[in-house]
């Protein structure tokens, strides 16, 4: 964040490229998805601890005191005679040394292993997915900002021609060869432009806030977007049955959906061992004496086997439980492949529609601009009316801003078919 913001102090200005790299380092989300996936990783490494030696040791001191009562023969023979009391105190040190190693336990701790192994590769797809996800807001965000810029420029563009129509009205209508409603209508056309100009200019801001948000900065907004375009999508005009495989293979929600799906299974294996024994080793080394200097010590080695006979239907509950975590899972699968198939063929359509709706765009701009022309020509010879030179003025602005809103679509809709397919 903090070159991002040395660099809005000094060139005023964010490239696509720098939004991009902005809210791959600094947004929470992402944070936040890395975190989860480290955790999950750490959870593996915790669930392979129980197949590892578990070595503990243990050092104590007691000391102890106490009334003592000495018996001698006259107090034994006669209760009227008192035996003689003392009190007595003494130390005790003991220390151990442990260890515990499980032999088998049918499958049950290395299938645990292998889920939490399976959980974390599915909390490293979630990351990837929340990178393509955050990849693509941020694109949006930018175009949105872009677009917003260029209509600032076309409200601007018609300021100013309105400002040239407003002063050769006054000429004219000050010869006397207009009508004074033509220099009402001018002065209104180019108030309503100013307006315009105003409005576009703050959306242009209220979208550099939100593309802010999206690369996960706090700044300013005293910068502009460069005019950056959306780079072509490979094969973005191929037919809708390559793209979905593509997507298929490489979209990490898939990658991320199949590994709970294995998770789940390996964690109904595990659960089911506990059906049956476990079988674990010790061995330990122990001391225990009044002195630290003559601790006697004894050593001990065995095997037991323990077995959870009856723990009131628990282990078939948890064994349903996962098995319907799967059949959940796999439902989801089947639901995914349905909408990246409606993903895809959506964004597909919508690059297709956005160049067509550049050609037909450009076209009307310069049909407008040439009807502009002859409008201000007649106007100016005096046989066009202030009306139709103000009409042909919102034919140019409404062009301007449809070939503007194309070129955002386009640019839009090749953000969401890269995320689509699970390109970056």
């Amino acid at each position: 964040m903090t070159s991002l913001l040395a660099l809005l102090a000094a060139a005023r200005i964010v490239t696509l490229q720098q939004a991009v790299d902005s809210a791959r380092v600094n947004q929470p989300q992402l944070r936040q998805a890395r975190a989860g996936a480290q955790a999950a990783a750490a959870r593996a490494r915790e669930a392979f601890s129980p197949m590892l030696p578990q070595v503990s040791a243990r050092a104590g001191f007691q000391h102890s005191a106490g009334t003592v009562t000495v018996r001698n023969a006259a107090c034994s023979a006669d209760p009227t005679v008192p035996c003689a009391t003392g009190v007595a105190s003494g130390n005790t040190w003991s220390d151990n040394v442990t260890a515990t190693l499980l032999l088998f336990d049918f499958f049950t701790t290395p299938n645990r292993w292998e889920a939490a192994k399976a959980q974390a590769e599915a909390q490293a797809a979630t990351e990837r997915a929340t990178e393509l996800a955050v990849d693509f807001t941020v694109r949006q965000a930018y175009f949105d900002a872009w677009a917003d810029k260029a209509l600032v420029q076309v409200a601007q563009d018609t300021l100013t021609n309105q400002q040239k129509h407003l002063a050769q009205t006054e000429g004219f209508v000050k010869a006397g060869t207009h009508p004074e409603i033509d220099l009402a209508q001018a002065r209104t056309d180019t108030a309503n432009a100013r307006v315009a100009l105003i409005t576009a200019q703050n959306t242009y801001e209220v979208a550099k806030v939100t593309l802010n948000a999206a690369m996960g900065v706090l700044g300013p907004t005293d910068y502009d977007v460069a005019d950056d375009a959306m780079p072509v999508v490979a094969n973005e005009d191929a037919d809708t049955q390559p793209l979905f495989d593509e997507a298929v293979k490489d979209r990490p929600e898939f990658a991320s959906l199949e590994a709970l799906v294995r998770a789940d299974q390996l964690t109904v294996r595990s659960i089911e061992g506990q059906y049956l024994p476990s079988i674990g080793a010790s061995a330990g080394v122990s001391q225990s004496g009044t002195k630290l200097t003559d601790l006697g010590w004894n050593a001990t080695v065995g095997v037991s086997a323990t077995w959870l006979l009856f723990q009131g239907g628990q282990t078939r509950a948890q064994v349903a439980e996962a098995e319907a975590n799967v059949a959940g899972e796999v439902a989801q699968l089947d639901l995914l492949r349905q909408t990246l198939r409606s993903d895809v063929d959506a964004a597909r359509l919508a690059v297709r529609a956005a160049k067509e709706s550049i050609s037909a765009a450009q076209e009307a701009l310069t049909n407008s601009k040439v009807r502009l022309t002859l409008a201000e020509q007649r106007y100016q010879v005096g046989v066009g009316s202030a009306i139709e030179l103000g009409d042909a003025q919102v034919a140019v602005t409404q062009a301007s801003a449809q070939l503007v809103q194309a070129d955002d679509k386009l640019a839009t809709a090749r953000a969401q078919l890269l995320r689509a397919l699970g390109r970056r």
